[in-house]
Protein backbone atom coordinates (compact mmCIF):
# COMPACT_ATOMS: atom_id res chain seq x y z
CA UNK A 1 0.00 0.00 0.00
CA UNK A 2 1.08 3.56 -0.68
CA UNK A 3 2.36 5.74 2.09
CA UNK A 4 0.46 8.68 3.49
CA UNK A 5 1.26 12.20 2.34
CA UNK A 6 1.10 15.36 4.42
CA UNK A 7 -1.48 17.71 2.93
CA UNK A 8 -2.81 21.15 3.85
CA UNK A 9 -6.60 20.92 3.99
CA UNK A 10 -7.29 24.30 2.38
CA UNK A 11 -5.34 23.30 -0.75
CA UNK A 12 -7.74 20.44 -1.45
CA UNK A 13 -11.07 21.34 0.20
CA UNK A 14 -12.94 24.54 -0.63
CA UNK A 15 -15.13 26.38 1.88
CA UNK A 16 -18.09 28.67 1.32
CA UNK A 17 -19.06 30.89 4.24
CA UNK A 18 -22.75 31.52 4.84
CA UNK A 19 -24.27 34.86 3.91
CA UNK A 20 -25.51 37.41 6.50
CA UNK A 21 -29.11 37.43 5.32
CA UNK A 22 -31.16 40.44 6.38
CA UNK A 23 -33.36 39.48 9.33
CA UNK A 24 -36.00 41.95 8.14
CA UNK A 25 -36.96 39.29 5.56
CA UNK A 26 -37.13 36.39 8.01
CA UNK A 27 -40.50 34.69 8.30
CA UNK A 28 -41.93 31.74 10.23
CA UNK A 29 -43.85 30.15 7.34
CA UNK A 30 -43.16 31.70 3.92
CA UNK A 31 -40.09 31.85 1.72
CA UNK A 32 -36.98 29.67 1.35
CA UNK A 33 -35.86 27.72 4.41
CA UNK A 34 -32.83 29.23 6.12
CA UNK A 35 -30.21 27.07 7.86
CA UNK A 36 -29.08 28.51 11.17
CA UNK A 37 -26.50 26.90 13.48
CA UNK A 38 -29.20 25.56 15.79
CA UNK A 39 -30.75 23.73 12.80
CA UNK A 40 -27.67 21.73 11.79
CA UNK A 41 -28.09 18.61 13.90
CA UNK A 42 -31.86 18.16 13.62
CA UNK A 43 -32.17 19.57 10.08
CA UNK A 44 -35.50 21.11 11.04
CA UNK A 45 -35.13 24.84 10.53
CA UNK A 46 -38.08 27.01 11.50
CA UNK A 47 -36.90 30.20 9.78
CA UNK A 48 -37.66 31.17 6.19
CA UNK A 49 -36.27 33.96 4.02
CA UNK A 50 -38.52 36.01 1.73
CA UNK A 51 -35.89 38.30 0.19
CA UNK A 52 -33.82 37.98 -3.00
CA UNK A 53 -30.67 35.84 -2.85
CA UNK A 54 -27.75 34.49 -4.88
CA UNK A 55 -28.26 30.79 -5.68
CA UNK A 56 -24.69 29.93 -4.71
CA UNK A 57 -25.88 29.94 -1.10
CA UNK A 58 -28.48 27.25 -1.79
CA UNK A 59 -27.76 24.01 0.04
CA UNK A 60 -29.03 20.54 -0.90
CA UNK A 61 -29.35 17.25 0.95
CA UNK A 62 -25.96 15.59 1.42
CA UNK A 63 -23.92 18.82 1.46
CA UNK A 64 -21.25 18.96 4.18
CA UNK A 65 -21.85 21.81 6.63
CA UNK A 66 -19.82 23.02 9.63
CA UNK A 67 -21.13 25.15 12.48
CA UNK A 68 -18.66 27.90 13.38
CA UNK A 69 -20.02 28.74 16.84
CA UNK A 70 -20.73 26.70 19.95
CA UNK A 71 -19.99 22.98 19.54
CA UNK A 72 -18.46 23.14 16.01
CA UNK A 73 -20.73 20.44 14.57
CA UNK A 74 -20.05 18.94 11.15
CA UNK A 75 -23.04 17.33 9.43
CA UNK A 76 -24.31 16.12 6.12
CA UNK A 77 -27.39 18.24 5.58
CA UNK A 78 -30.48 16.01 5.78
CA UNK A 79 -33.08 18.64 5.00
CA UNK A 80 -34.24 19.81 1.61
CA UNK A 81 -33.10 22.85 -0.35
CA UNK A 82 -32.20 25.69 2.03
CA UNK A 83 -30.09 28.83 2.32
CA UNK A 84 -26.69 28.90 4.03
CA UNK A 85 -26.77 31.52 6.78
CA UNK A 86 -23.75 33.24 8.31
CA UNK A 87 -21.42 31.37 10.71
CA UNK A 88 -21.94 28.12 8.80
CA UNK A 89 -19.46 26.70 6.29
CA UNK A 90 -20.11 24.50 3.30
CA UNK A 91 -17.19 22.18 2.49
CA UNK A 92 -16.58 20.58 -0.92
CA UNK A 93 -13.68 19.09 -2.81
CA UNK A 94 -11.56 21.25 -5.10
CA UNK A 95 -11.04 20.11 -8.72
CA UNK A 96 -7.96 17.88 -8.84
CA UNK A 97 -7.72 17.86 -5.04
CA UNK A 98 -6.15 14.96 -3.18
CA UNK A 99 -8.61 14.91 -0.28
CA UNK A 100 -11.90 13.11 -0.87
CA UNK A 101 -14.83 15.22 0.53
CA UNK A 102 -16.45 12.18 2.14
CA UNK A 103 -13.19 11.23 3.83
CA UNK A 104 -12.79 14.85 4.94
CA UNK A 105 -16.23 14.65 6.59
CA UNK A 106 -15.06 11.86 8.91
CA UNK A 107 -11.55 13.27 9.35
CA UNK A 108 -12.88 16.69 10.32
CA UNK A 109 -15.10 15.57 13.23
CA UNK A 110 -12.27 14.63 15.64
CA UNK A 111 -10.21 17.57 14.38
CA UNK A 112 -13.02 20.00 15.28
CA UNK A 113 -13.22 18.41 18.74
CA UNK A 114 -9.51 19.15 19.23
CA UNK A 115 -9.97 22.76 18.10
CA UNK A 116 -13.00 23.15 20.36
CA UNK A 117 -11.10 21.81 23.37
CA UNK A 118 -8.20 24.21 22.93
CA UNK A 119 -10.32 27.27 22.06
CA UNK A 120 -10.70 29.69 24.93
CA UNK A 121 -14.05 31.41 25.36
CA UNK A 122 -15.98 33.29 28.00
CA UNK A 123 -19.43 32.51 26.58
CA UNK A 124 -19.64 30.96 23.09
CA UNK A 125 -16.65 29.47 21.29
CA UNK A 126 -15.96 30.61 17.73
CA UNK A 127 -14.24 28.81 14.86
CA UNK A 128 -12.53 30.56 11.95
CA UNK A 129 -12.20 29.29 8.40
CA UNK A 130 -8.42 29.55 8.78
CA UNK A 131 -8.55 27.03 11.64
CA UNK A 132 -9.59 24.40 9.13
CA UNK A 133 -7.81 25.62 5.98
CA UNK A 134 -4.41 25.67 7.70
CA UNK A 135 -4.81 22.20 9.20
CA UNK A 136 -2.26 19.62 8.04
CA UNK A 137 -2.26 15.86 8.36
CA UNK A 138 -0.94 12.72 6.71
CA UNK A 139 -3.62 11.57 4.26
CA UNK A 140 -3.73 8.20 2.45
CA UNK A 141 -4.17 8.01 -1.34
CA UNK A 142 -7.62 9.12 -2.54
CA UNK A 143 -8.60 5.55 -3.47
CA UNK A 144 -7.98 4.48 0.11
CA UNK A 145 -9.75 7.59 1.42
CA UNK A 146 -12.86 6.68 -0.59
CA UNK A 147 -12.81 3.10 0.75
CA UNK A 148 -12.47 4.33 4.34
CA UNK A 149 -15.35 6.77 3.81
CA UNK A 150 -17.50 3.92 2.41
CA UNK A 151 -16.83 1.77 5.49
CA UNK A 152 -17.64 4.57 7.93
CA UNK A 153 -20.69 5.62 5.92
CA UNK A 154 -22.04 2.08 6.18
CA UNK A 155 -21.73 2.26 9.96
CA UNK A 156 -23.40 5.70 9.92
CA UNK A 157 -26.33 4.26 7.96
CA UNK A 158 -26.73 1.47 10.52
CA UNK A 159 -26.66 4.06 13.32
CA UNK A 160 -29.29 6.20 11.60
CA UNK A 161 -31.54 3.20 10.99
CA UNK A 162 -31.25 2.13 14.63
CA UNK A 163 -31.92 5.69 15.83
CA UNK A 164 -35.05 5.73 13.68
CA UNK A 165 -36.12 2.38 15.12
CA UNK A 166 -35.62 3.64 18.69
CA UNK A 167 -37.68 6.70 17.81
CA UNK A 168 -40.50 4.55 16.44
CA UNK A 169 -40.51 2.36 19.54
CA UNK A 170 -40.65 5.43 21.76
CA UNK A 171 -43.60 6.78 19.79
CA UNK A 172 -45.32 3.41 20.06
CA UNK A 173 -44.69 3.37 23.80
CA UNK A 174 -46.19 6.84 24.24
CA UNK A 175 -49.26 5.86 22.26
CA UNK A 176 -49.57 2.54 24.09
CA UNK A 177 -49.35 4.25 27.50
CA UNK A 178 -52.10 6.67 26.52
CA UNK A 179 -54.39 3.90 25.29
CA UNK A 180 -53.76 1.54 28.20
CA UNK A 181 -54.38 4.18 30.86
CA UNK A 182 -57.49 5.62 29.23
CA UNK A 183 -59.09 2.46 27.80
CA UNK A 184 -57.47 -0.46 29.60
CA UNK A 185 -57.73 -4.01 28.24
CA UNK A 186 -60.49 -6.60 28.19
CA UNK A 187 -60.11 -10.09 29.76
CA UNK A 188 -59.20 -11.29 26.26
CA UNK A 189 -56.27 -8.89 26.22
CA UNK A 190 -57.68 -6.41 23.68
CA UNK A 191 -57.92 -2.66 24.13
CA UNK A 192 -61.46 -1.61 24.99
CA UNK A 193 -63.30 0.38 22.34
CA UNK A 194 -62.92 4.13 22.81
CA UNK A 195 -65.51 6.05 24.81
CA UNK A 196 -66.86 7.49 21.55
CA UNK A 197 -67.36 3.98 20.21
CA UNK A 198 -68.79 2.47 23.41
CA UNK A 199 -69.76 5.13 25.99
CA UNK A 200 -71.51 2.53 28.17
CA UNK A 201 -68.10 1.01 29.02
CA UNK A 202 -66.91 4.17 30.79
CA UNK A 203 -67.69 6.20 33.90
CA UNK A 204 -66.92 9.75 34.98
CA UNK A 205 -64.40 10.14 37.84
CA UNK A 206 -62.47 12.96 39.48
CA UNK A 207 -59.66 12.15 37.02
CA UNK A 208 -61.95 12.20 34.01
CA UNK A 209 -63.44 9.28 32.11
CA UNK A 210 -62.19 5.82 33.10
CA UNK A 211 -63.41 2.27 32.33
CA UNK A 212 -66.27 1.08 34.54
CA UNK A 213 -64.07 -1.76 35.84
CA UNK A 214 -61.61 0.80 37.22
CA UNK A 215 -61.61 2.90 40.37
CA UNK A 216 -59.72 5.95 41.64
CA UNK A 217 -57.87 5.59 44.94
CA UNK A 218 -54.98 7.44 46.62
CA UNK A 219 -51.51 6.10 45.89
CA UNK A 220 -50.99 5.29 49.56
CA UNK A 221 -53.79 2.72 49.45
CA UNK A 222 -51.77 0.60 47.00
CA UNK A 223 -48.80 0.14 49.36
CA UNK A 224 -48.13 -2.41 52.11
CA UNK A 225 -46.03 0.08 54.11
CA UNK A 226 -46.35 3.80 54.63
CA UNK A 227 -44.57 5.80 51.91
CA UNK A 228 -41.42 7.14 53.59
CA UNK A 229 -38.27 9.03 52.75
CA UNK A 230 -34.77 7.95 53.73
CA UNK A 231 -31.58 8.90 55.54
CA UNK A 232 -31.21 12.57 56.46
CA UNK A 233 -27.43 12.55 57.12
CA UNK A 234 -25.64 9.59 55.53
CA UNK A 235 -22.15 10.77 56.43
CA UNK A 236 -19.01 10.19 54.39
CA UNK A 237 -18.87 7.40 51.81
CA UNK A 238 -18.03 4.04 53.40
CA UNK A 239 -16.39 1.57 51.05
CA UNK A 240 -18.28 -1.71 51.22
CA UNK A 241 -21.06 -0.15 53.31
CA UNK A 242 -24.82 -0.01 52.68
CA UNK A 243 -25.67 1.77 49.40
CA UNK A 244 -28.33 4.45 49.40
CA UNK A 245 -30.29 5.99 46.54
CA UNK A 246 -30.02 9.71 45.83
CA UNK A 247 -31.97 11.68 43.25
CA UNK A 248 -28.71 11.89 41.30
CA UNK A 249 -28.76 8.09 40.97
CA UNK A 250 -32.10 8.29 39.17
CA UNK A 251 -31.00 10.02 35.96
CA UNK A 252 -31.15 6.88 33.81
CA UNK A 253 -33.60 4.03 33.30
CA UNK A 254 -32.14 1.84 36.04
CA UNK A 255 -30.63 2.10 39.48
CA UNK A 256 -26.98 1.02 39.28
CA UNK A 257 -25.32 -0.09 42.51
CA UNK A 258 -21.76 0.61 41.39
CA UNK A 259 -22.53 4.32 40.99
CA UNK A 260 -23.93 4.79 44.52
CA UNK A 261 -22.46 6.08 47.74
CA UNK A 262 -22.58 3.92 50.86
CA UNK A 263 -23.22 4.61 54.53
CA UNK A 264 -22.50 2.65 57.70
CA UNK A 265 -24.57 -0.31 58.84
CA UNK A 266 -25.55 1.54 62.04
CA UNK A 267 -26.91 4.57 60.15
CA UNK A 268 -28.78 2.35 57.69
CA UNK A 269 -30.26 0.30 60.55
CA UNK A 270 -31.58 3.47 62.18
CA UNK A 271 -33.67 4.04 59.04
CA UNK A 272 -35.20 0.57 58.68
CA UNK A 273 -38.49 2.17 57.56
CA UNK A 274 -36.80 3.25 54.31
CA UNK A 275 -34.89 0.02 53.65
CA UNK A 276 -35.79 -0.98 50.09
CA UNK A 277 -36.46 -4.44 48.72
CA UNK A 278 -36.13 -5.93 45.26
CA UNK A 279 -39.16 -5.17 43.10
CA UNK A 280 -40.25 -2.14 45.12
CA UNK A 281 -40.39 1.36 43.67
CA UNK A 282 -38.20 4.37 44.42
CA UNK A 283 -39.72 7.79 43.72
CA UNK A 284 -37.84 11.09 43.53
CA UNK A 285 -39.55 13.65 45.77
CA UNK A 286 -36.98 16.37 45.04
CA UNK A 287 -35.16 17.54 41.90
CA UNK A 288 -36.55 15.11 39.28
CA UNK A 289 -39.84 14.98 41.18
CA UNK A 290 -42.08 12.06 40.22
CA UNK A 291 -39.45 9.94 38.51
CA UNK A 292 -39.88 6.32 39.55
CA UNK A 293 -37.57 3.32 39.13
CA UNK A 294 -37.68 -0.31 40.19
CA UNK A 295 -35.36 -1.63 42.87
CA UNK A 296 -33.13 -4.27 41.21
CA UNK A 297 -32.14 -7.49 43.07
CA UNK A 298 -28.60 -6.23 43.74
CA UNK A 299 -30.04 -3.34 45.80
CA UNK A 300 -32.18 -5.51 48.06
CA UNK A 301 -31.55 -4.17 51.56
CA UNK A 302 -30.20 -0.79 50.41
CA UNK A 303 -31.60 2.50 51.68
CA UNK A 304 -32.66 5.97 50.51
CA UNK A 305 -31.84 9.60 51.15
CA UNK A 306 -34.44 12.16 52.14
CA UNK A 307 -34.80 13.25 48.49
CA UNK A 308 -36.31 9.89 47.55
CA UNK A 309 -39.24 7.83 48.82
CA UNK A 310 -39.99 4.12 49.16
CA UNK A 311 -43.16 2.78 47.57
CA UNK A 312 -43.77 -0.88 48.47
CA UNK A 313 -46.77 -2.26 46.51
CA UNK A 314 -49.02 -4.60 48.49
CA UNK A 315 -49.87 -8.10 47.26
CA UNK A 316 -53.22 -7.03 45.76
CA UNK A 317 -51.65 -4.75 43.17
CA UNK A 318 -49.30 -5.47 40.29
CA UNK A 319 -45.96 -3.78 41.02
CA UNK A 320 -45.34 -3.33 37.27
CA UNK A 321 -48.74 -1.69 36.83
CA UNK A 322 -48.18 0.64 39.78
CA UNK A 323 -44.81 1.74 38.35
CA UNK A 324 -46.33 2.56 34.98
CA UNK A 325 -49.42 4.13 36.52
CA UNK A 326 -47.19 6.62 38.35
CA UNK A 327 -45.34 7.27 35.08
CA UNK A 328 -48.60 7.85 33.19
CA UNK A 329 -49.43 11.31 31.87
CA UNK A 330 -52.46 11.59 34.15
CA UNK A 331 -50.49 10.89 37.36
CA UNK A 332 -47.49 12.98 36.34
CA UNK A 333 -49.85 15.88 35.76
CA UNK A 334 -51.22 15.43 39.28
CA UNK A 335 -47.67 15.36 40.63
CA UNK A 336 -46.84 18.61 38.80
CA UNK A 337 -49.82 20.30 40.43
CA UNK A 338 -48.61 19.16 43.87
CA UNK A 339 -45.01 20.35 43.56
CA UNK A 340 -43.95 23.03 46.04
CA UNK A 341 -40.77 24.97 46.74
CA UNK A 342 -38.93 28.16 45.93
CA UNK A 343 -35.24 27.19 46.21
CA UNK A 344 -35.78 23.59 45.04
CA UNK A 345 -38.80 21.66 43.81
CA UNK A 346 -40.30 18.93 45.94
CA UNK A 347 -43.47 17.05 46.74
CA UNK A 348 -44.42 16.28 50.34
CA UNK A 349 -44.98 12.71 51.47
CA UNK A 350 -48.54 13.65 52.35
CA UNK A 351 -49.24 14.86 48.82
CA UNK A 352 -47.51 11.80 47.38
CA UNK A 353 -49.60 9.42 49.49
CA UNK A 354 -52.84 11.17 48.51
CA UNK A 355 -52.14 11.32 44.75
CA UNK A 356 -55.28 10.06 42.94
CA UNK A 357 -54.52 7.02 40.83
CA UNK A 358 -56.90 5.22 38.45
CA UNK A 359 -56.49 1.43 38.39
CA UNK A 360 -58.40 -1.67 37.29
CA UNK A 361 -59.98 -3.67 40.11
CA UNK A 362 -58.82 -6.78 38.29
CA UNK A 363 -55.28 -7.90 39.10
CA UNK A 364 -55.23 -9.71 35.74
CA UNK A 365 -55.85 -6.46 33.85
CA UNK A 366 -53.19 -4.69 35.88
CA UNK A 367 -50.67 -7.40 35.03
CA UNK A 368 -51.55 -7.28 31.32
CA UNK A 369 -50.98 -3.51 31.25
CA UNK A 370 -47.72 -3.73 33.22
CA UNK A 371 -46.30 -6.59 31.12
CA UNK A 372 -47.10 -4.89 27.80
CA UNK A 373 -45.32 -1.72 28.82
CA UNK A 374 -42.43 -3.71 30.29
CA UNK A 375 -42.09 -5.57 26.98
CA UNK A 376 -42.12 -2.29 25.06
CA UNK A 377 -39.45 -0.84 27.35
CA UNK A 378 -37.32 -3.97 26.95
CA UNK A 379 -37.49 -3.65 23.15
CA UNK A 380 -36.38 -0.01 23.37
CA UNK A 381 -33.50 -0.91 25.66
CA UNK A 382 -32.38 -3.67 23.29
CA UNK A 383 -32.24 -1.23 20.38
CA UNK A 384 -30.55 1.43 22.53
CA UNK A 385 -27.89 -1.09 23.56
CA UNK A 386 -27.35 -1.97 19.89
CA UNK A 387 -27.12 1.74 19.09
CA UNK A 388 -24.52 2.29 21.81
CA UNK A 389 -22.51 -0.65 20.46
CA UNK A 390 -22.61 0.75 16.92
CA UNK A 391 -21.45 4.16 18.11
CA UNK A 392 -18.61 2.56 20.03
CA UNK A 393 -17.64 0.52 16.97
CA UNK A 394 -17.63 3.68 14.87
CA UNK A 395 -15.33 5.45 17.31
CA UNK A 396 -12.90 2.54 17.20
CA UNK A 397 -13.04 2.33 13.41
CA UNK A 398 -12.50 6.05 13.01
CA UNK A 399 -9.43 5.96 15.22
CA UNK A 400 -7.97 2.92 13.45
CA UNK A 401 -8.75 3.99 9.88
CA UNK A 402 -8.12 7.73 10.06
CA UNK A 403 -4.80 7.38 11.87
CA UNK A 404 -3.59 4.60 9.56
CA UNK A 405 -3.30 2.13 12.41
CA UNK A 406 -5.35 -0.20 10.23
CA UNK A 407 -5.05 0.02 6.46
CA UNK A 408 -7.77 -1.03 4.05
CA UNK A 409 -7.45 -3.02 0.88
CA UNK A 410 -8.37 -1.14 -2.29
CA UNK A 411 -9.40 -2.88 -5.53
CA UNK A 412 -6.59 -2.79 -8.03
CA UNK A 413 -4.00 -2.19 -5.30
CA UNK A 414 -4.36 1.62 -5.57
Amino acid sequence: MSERTELRVGDHIGFLSGFPFNSDYFHQEEGTRLIRIRDLVEAEGETFYRGAFDRRWLINAGDILIGMDGDFNIVRWRGGEALLNQRILKAEGKPGGSIDPNYFFFWCAPYLTQVHNRTAATTVKHLSVRDIERAKDAFPPTSEQRRIAEILSTVDEAIEQTEALVGKWQQMKAGLMHDLFTRGVSPEGHLRPTRTQAPHLYQQSRLGWIPKEWEVKPLGSFTQHDITYGIVQAGSHVEGGIPYVRTGDMWGNHLVREQMLCTTRSIADSYKRSEIRSGEIVCAIRATVGKVLRVPPELDGANLTQGTARIAPHSRVSAAFLLWAIRSERTQRSISLSIKGTTFMEITLGDLRSLPLAAPRSMEEQELIGSRLDDCDAAIETEEAHLAKLRQQKQGLMHDLLTGRVRVAVAGGG
